[in-house]
Parts: C-alpha cells; sequence; structure tokens
C-alpha cells in the first residue's frame, strides 16, 4: 500500500538566503532539529495549516488514559492507521540530512517525529524528543513490546474488522466514525493483563523524558549552528532549543513552510520547500567537497 505526499506549494528561495544557509552549513558543527515538515512528502501530514492552526485534534495523555473507551477509539483508528503509516518510506530531504551527517556538515539529530523515517533513511543517534510509533509499552508494568507483535494480538482479537478512511495523522492513527469502532476489542498486556498499552511516544499533554531533554539540550549546546527543518516550532517541546540557541549566541537558521513561532529568534528563515533546499545542500557541501581534488 502507498500514500500520496502532502507537500505545500513550493515558492522560490532568495539565492542570497541560500547562500548564507550554504556558507552555515558548510562550516560543519551543526545540530539540525526536525518536525512534521519532513514527512509530508512521504505521506504524512504535519499538524498545522500556513496559519499555524491545527488541523486536528489528537489524543490527550489525560484522555486516553481516563476510559477504556477512550483507549478504544484510539487503538481502532491506530490499528487502521498503521498499516498505511508504516507503507510510507523516506523522502529526498530524509536522505539529504543522513547524506549530511554522514559527511560530518551535520552532527546531532533532534527530531520531534515518530515515524522512524530518519533511521530508515540511514541517519543514526536520532534523538527521538516524541518517542517511536514502533514501540509499545504497557502503562501499568512497564513491559515494552514491537508494534508488529501487538498489531498482530489486534488483528487475532478482531477478525474481520475493517474501517475506510481518507485521513491520516501524523501520529499514525486515521479519522473513523463512532460506529467504525462500536465492536472494536481492546488487546492485554500478556505479563500483567493491564490494557493500558500504549505506543511509546509522547502524546499531547505529556511531556518529554527528562533525559532526553538533557540530552537534546546537550546537542544544542555544543553546536556551531542549529538548524530547524520542517517544524512549526508551535510547541515549547521544539522551541526551548531555539531559544537555548539564541541565547548562547549560536546562530539559528529555520528552513520551513510558513511563518513560525520561533522566527523572531532565527539567525536565517528561509520559508521554502526542504525538497527544493537540502538535495542542493548535499550537493553543494558534500558531493562538491569529495570531487575537488
Amino acid at each position: 500500500m502507498s500514500i500520496e505526499p502532502l507537500i505545500p506549494p513550493s515558492r522560490p528561495v532568495a539565492e542570497e538566503d541560500y547562500q548564507r544557509l550554504r556558507a552555515l552549513v558548510a562550516e560543519g558543527g551543526v545540530t539540525a532539529l526536525t518536525g512534521a515538515g519532513m514527512s509530508t512528502a512521504s505521506g504524512i501530514p504535519d499538524y498545522r495549516g500556513p496559519d499555524g492552526s491545527r488541523r486536528v485534534q489528537p489524543m490527550q495523555y489525560a484522555e486516553f488514559l481516563a476510559s477504556a473507551e477512550n483507549r478504544r477509539r484510539y487503538w481502532a483508528r491506530s490499528y487502521v492507521g498503521w498499516s498505511r503509516f508504516r507503507a510510507a518510506g523516506p523522502n529526498e530531504a530524509h536522505a539529504a540530512v543522513a547524506a549530511l551527517q554522514r559527511s560530518g556538515h551535520v552532527e546531532d539529530l533532534i527530531t520531534q517525529n515518530v515515524d522512524g523515517l530518519h533511521q530508515a533513511a540511514g541517519s543514526t543517534g536520532v534523538i527521538e524528543l516524541h518517542g517511536n510509533l514502533n514501540d509499545i509499552v504497557c502503562l501499568n508494568c512497564g513491559e515494552r513490546f514491537e508494534r508488529g507483535v501487538v498489531h498482530g494480538w489486534i488483528a487475532e482479537a478482531n477478525p474481520g474488522f475493517t474501517a475506510e478512511s481518507d485521513q491520516i495523522r501524523p501520529d499514525g492513527d486515521v479519522v473513523l466514525a463512532a460506529q467504525d469502532f462500536a465492536d472494536f476489542r481492546l488487546v492485554r498486556c500478556v505479563t500483567c493483563g493491564s490494557d493500558l498499552l500504549k505506543p511509546d511516544v509522547v502524546f499531547f499533554g505529556g511531556s518529554v523524558a527528562k533525559p532526553v531533554v538533557e540530552r537534546a539540550y546537550a546537542a544544542v549546546e555544543s553546536a556551531d549552528a542549529l538548524l530547524v527543518l520542517g517544524s512549526s516550532l508551535q510547541v515549547m517541546s521544539g522551541l526551548r532549543f531555539v531559544k537555548r540557541a539564541h541565547a548562547l549566541g549560536i546562530p539559528v537558521a529555520v528552513v520551513t513552510r510558513w511563518a513560525t513561532r520561533g522566527d523572531e529568534w532565527a539567525t536565517l528563515r528561509i520559508d521554502g520547500l526542504l525538497q527544493d533546499v537540502l538535495p542542493r545542500l548535499v550537493d553543494d557541501c558534500v558531493t562538491e567537497a569529495t570531487t575537488v581534488p
């Protein structure tokens, strides 16, 4: 199964701005911070429109904990969405970041995404601020499972369950009408019997684990430049690193379509598609460097 890309319209990038970005990246020592805009070309939409307003209302952490009915709604949507979500593959922006990392221009990579596409493209040591949808954790006993295993349990518990949706969300679920999951059966942790199985990702209203935050801060503080890619920076989870870099006098370059909440702290702001910028950076900073005698 394939999913169609949902890319915002392209716009020309000012050559002067691109050359400033190229000079910044060519120096190396870059920490990259990526958001949902990295994966739109892979068919996974971002959360917000051009005005910064949220397109969809994701499951809240407190809501998930509140009742089995809420968990049933979440897992029915996520079960349907997972088949589409896992069909997404890395796009040329992911490949470009991986190439810049291999060449040493990008040293550390922080992502707000939960799709694992950076790793699929070849990036290593990725700091996943919000976790990864491929990992499942039992909130009652802490046991961990691989997503494919839990997906199989759900299939066995719900033989013949089908539901149609033409919308996928950045956190992997889809929109379903209430009647589509009325008979959906939750599965339970095989260790403790609890139905509190949850993807090991940070739901809205939850918080990033302190060790992960500390690791990300360390990556920012040791950088010569912070490169923000495909993030609206609407939530503090990512914006705090832009503020920290700015406070330390570390240049901040932001490349994404539309305005961001962090523009006032950016040293350089490029309103453009990553697919129009990153492959060119690889050509200029990586390919040319390897061909110079």
